[in-house]
């Protein structure tokens, strides 16, 4: 996105990059490689320019000649100009090759010499631009690429439009950009599609996402700004790229940041940009619009209940002139755009704000609007106010609004007295805590460094350690030199100890990935907070506890899950992603228990999200995404995982993790290299993070995914690395990762049957022990790959058979498949027709494509992927040997992109690929190269 030439940059600018618009770049790349042209369009500010730019950039390297011009609204008034930018530098290049009265007239009107108009030398003028531009692509292709159209001058446009009906046929395209209004559905470009030429493809550019806005933040040098900040820039400035800039700038360099509860600060330059047109109002009028920016969700009935009692009348002037929406259905006040709002707010002086406020206090209805205003339009400290305040907080929290419970809670701090109980450093605290119930993690470290930074009181120093702490989340590697200072200040205090030995035992899982360790600590973590009559703290550690057993494969995690359980019980506690009915999912998925793991999980689902849990959230929603994976429903698993992924990168908590498991969800029902793309993610934050519990679940994934893939050495050497860790470890449950058979069966495609027995035989003994079927049917399967290399086909056709009745008797849906895929590739060595009916149709029914791709490739060459991969097309990763076999049926790269859903270029790369694999060079050398391996 271009900043106005007006606008400030940092001290260090770095390069335009497009962010968040790869679709449409993607769209308009197609429709320009084929020969059409681009309108591209949307509000200011919003990334037009930047788009255009890179465009321009990419294919203009494709043209011969490349017009450009670029208008602005002082100059819209003078006649020409535009058209004198695209031609005056290449007019003389064909000037002799147009008649005398065409070149004459454009001469003149591009050298301003003489009396050129439309009216006097219209039609000249007209047909001399259509012959320009015809001779010139008579030499090569054309592309004009216009900027800001709307401040084209109207002969320019006039002129340029005619010239572009007319173009049919010649290789001259058009890349232009309009600004046009907020509103979506605003058809205001169609007036200049009329003027373009017909197969022109209109892309509006919209808002960005958060976490796009804070890339761009972080790509223009604004680094540092906390996530809460990031998502108050973001709903601030709409996702307009220009605006986040400058809110992003002004925060940057600003040395004091807005207090809870105030809008962002607005720079100059941007209440100029969007406030212009409010010197149109009366100032009662501007009086009332102030009145609506203080408000949540202003209505007419609520201005006037605050004593705006024209609120009506004002409002509609104010819609008439584009500063308002009206809405025929919605009886709210609502602003054309957020930073409307915001810069009239920052525009008012400290005094009028304060009065908007106090207005708003009492005509609110919202017991917790009427306590954030009045904490708004007070100064100084009020005990009153205060404890109003924290009452608002509270209920705010049971309304599952932690982040509204934050902000109070901050306010009723800064309004608390000294002496007072509850006192301002206790407010501050439990703001912190709802604040990482939000998700706002950033947010919480830094007010919990505000209360060590003054508290003397060793219970509010450990309550704040403990929020350094869980605000790390699983990079606890970092916050090592907290424990020692939180244990210090915990001093002999039971009820403190307990809250320390409770993330000792986090940090021995996550940071030592010593299972003994942390389950010992958990137990004293539990001890402690019952000998202190600290329950909720008690049934944590006991969640703990139970969570490490379960993993350890520990006899005693049922006996540890139903103490957990037990009354009284917690409320907070109960739907915590570290609680009780959290490690009985992780026990009852564990133990084959599906129907019943996805009752608790969609139940502890909807309890986070009432509550407005975004941490759990972030886990829960992983958690269901498993289940449904496990139970062969792959695209509902792909979608919650998805979301998942979303909402762990908006809060940036749990990233490695929902990468991981959105991992395995591609690789079982969406794309193949998306998986491995986010398996490797995973692997690369659990390794940066320190993490080794996670480490070894993302390694996982990753094998999973080159296993899909068809890379069997690939999938080796990282389940190689994960049993090496799990065995460090002490994970001994083999239905924690679900890893085992993967690399057996790898270990058989690259000629290692005697190890693949080796882990089949260590796991087996291990899933007996625990009970795990599922697992049990999984290495059978694996194992009959192995007989199959022993020549023992007959056992191994039976042992299949019974791995795939086993496992859709369990209702592992995709597991089962898998199996029927593997027990048609051995019955299509015999002859007669192929056998993979059946497991298309299972595949299907799972909407597991990526598996499903590979059987409709293994039915189409007459072949499954072997259990030995020795020929040179087995050397080829799932969506080459996809590419290779409909090359063998004929197919055109256009119906291959159809057919596999991708585009003619990504065919095109995939054959470059297996060309260089294979050794060849053409189409034809593939269906000979299968033909042999068919015959071999």
């Amino acid at each position: 996105m271009t900043v106005r030439r007006d606008f400030k940059e940092p001290a260090r600018p770095r390069p335009d990059v497009v962010i968040g618009r790869e679709e449409l770049l993607a769209g308009a790349r197609e429709q320009l490689a084929g020969g059409g042209s681009v309108l591209v369009h949307g509000p200011a500010g919003i990334g037009k320019s930047t788009f255009l730019r890179s465009l321009a950039a990419e294919y203009g390297e494709a043209v011969r000649t490349v017009l450009r011009c670029s208008a602005t609204e002082s100059e819209s008034h003078l006649p020409f100009l535009a058209l004198a930018d695209l031609l005056g530098l290449v007019v003389d290049e064909v000037a002799d090759r147009l008649p005398a009265p065409q070149r004459t007239a454009l001469e003149s009107a591009l050298t301003g010499r003489g009396e050129s108009s439309l009216q006097r030398d219209g039609l000249a003028l007209r047909l001399a631009v259509l012959s320009t531009l015809r001779a010139l692509a008579a030499r090569g292709p054309v592309l004009i690429v216009a900027d800001d159209l709307q401040w084209l001058d109207p002969a320019s446009t006039e002129l340029l439009g005619f010239a572009a009906r007319r173009l049919g046929g010649t290789p001259v395209q058009m890349l232009c950009a309009v600004r046009t209004q907020t509103e979506p559905q605003g058809q205001e470009h169609d007036r200049y599609l009329a003027a373009a030429p017909p197969d022109t493809l209109a892309v509006r550019v919209g808002p960005l996402a958060r976490t796009q806005v804070a890339e761009l933040l972080d790509h223009r040098g604004y680094t540092g700004l906390p996530r809460s900040t990031v998502r108050d820039i973001h709903r601030t400035s709409g996702g307009n790229p220009l605006f986040a800039l400058e809110l992003g700038r002004a925060l940057f360099e600003s040395t004091t940041p807005p207090s809870p509860g105030e809008p962002l600060p607005v720079p100059t330059s941007l209440r100029a940009l969007v406030l212009n047109r409010l010197e149109a109002l009366p100032a009662e009028a501007r009086r009332t619009l102030l009145v609506a920016s203080a408000g949540a969700r202003p209505t007419v009935a609520l201005l006037r209940a605050a004593g705006r009692q024209n609120a009506e009348a004002e409002t509609a002037q104010a819609a008439a002139l584009g500063l308002l929406v009206t809405e025929r259905d919605a009886p709210g006040v609502r602003f054309a755009h957020p930073l409307i709002s915001a810069a009239l707010y920052a525009q008012a002086s400290a005094q009028e704000r304060r009065a908007a406020h106090a207005a708003l206090s009492t005509a609110a209805s919202d017991p917790i609007e009427r306590a954030r205003h009045l904490a708004l339009a007070s100064t100084g400290t009020d005990p009153e106010v205060a404890g109003r305040l924290g009452e608002a907080a509270a209920a705010a929290r049971d309304r599952g609004a932690p982040s509204v419970a934050a902000e109070l809670g901050l306010l009723a701090a800064r309004h608390t007295p000294a002496g007072a109980a509850p006192g301002a450093d206790e407010r501050r605290l439990q703001a912190a805590e709802d604040a990482l119930t939000a998700g706002e993690t950033d947010f919480a470290r830094d007010i919990a460094h505000e209360v060590l930074a003054q508290a003397a009181e060793p219970a509010d120093r450990v309550r704040a350690w403990m929020v350094v702490i869980d605000a790390a989340g699983h990079a606890m590697a970092e916050v090592d030199a907290v424990f020692p200072q939180a244990l210090s200040d915990a001093g002999d205090d039971p009820r403190l100890l307990a809250l320390v030995h409770y993330q000792l035992a986090w940090r021995a899982l996550l940071v030592e990935g010593d299972f003994d360790r942390a389950r010992e600590e958990g137990a004293l973590a539990a001890d402690l907070a019952a000998r202190a009559g600290d329950r909720r703290n008690e049934l944590l550690a006991l969640a703990f506890q139970a969570q490490a057993e379960t993993l350890m494969g520990h006899p005693d995690a049922p006996a540890t899950i139903k103490r957990a359980l037990k009354e009284p019980q917690d409320p907070r506690v109960a739907c915590d992603h570290n609680g009780a009915a959290s490690a009985r999912f992780r026990w009852l998925i564990m133990s084959d228990q599906l129907a019943e793991a996805r009752k608790t999980i969609s139940g502890l689902l909807r309890e986070v999200r009432r509550r407005g849990m975004v941490e759990a959230e972030v886990h829960f929603l992983r958690g269901l995404a498993e289940t449904e994976l496990r139970a062969g429903h792959c695209g509902r698993a792909l979608d919650l995982a998805r979301e998942s992924l979303r909402l762990a990168r908006d809060t940036g908590i749990g990233e490695a993790a929902s990468a991981m498991l959105t991992s395995l969800a591609e690789a079982a029902g969406g794309e193949v290299e998306r998986a491995l793309t986010l398996a490797r993610e995973a692997v690369g934050r659990a390794e940066e993070d320190g993490d080794v519990l996670y480490l070894s679940r993302a390694l996982a994934a990753l094998g999973h995914a080159q296993l899909v893939a068809g890379d069997a050495a690939g999938t080796v050497g990282s389940l190689r690395r994960v049993r090496e860790l799990e065995e460090g470890l002490g994970v001994t449950d083999p239905a924690r990762g679900r890893w085992h058979g993967d690399l057996a069966e790898a270990l058989v495609r690259i000629g290692e049957p005697a190890e693949a027995q080796d882990v089949i035989d260590a796991t087996r003994a291990r899933a007996l022990r625990l009970g795990r079927e599922s697992v049990l049917a999984v290495l059978d399967r694996a194992e009959a790959l192995v007989r199959t290399t022993r020549g023992e086909v007959g056992a191994a056709e039976r042992q299949l058979t019974s791995a795939q009745e086993r496992l859709a008797g369990l209702g592992y849906g995709l597991e089962e498949a898998r199996a029927a895929y593997a027990l048609a590739g051995l019955r299509a060595q015999k002859p007669g027709p192929t056998p993979y009916d059946e497991a298309a149709r299972l595949f299907r029914r799972c909407r597991a494509m990526p598996w499903l791709r590979q059987v409709e490739t293994a039915a189409v060459t007459g072949a499954a992927q072997p259990p030995l991969a020795a020929a040179a097309l087995d050397t080829l990763a799932a969506t080459e040997r996809q590419v290779a076999a409909l090359v063998m049926e004929g197919a055109t790269n256009r119906e291959i992109a159809a057919r596999l859903f991708i585009s003619v270029k990504t065919v095109e790369a995939t054959l470059t690929r297996v060309y260089r694999k294979l050794g060849i060079r053409s189409r034809v050398d593939i269906v000979r190269l299968a033909a042999g391996h068919r015959t071999a």
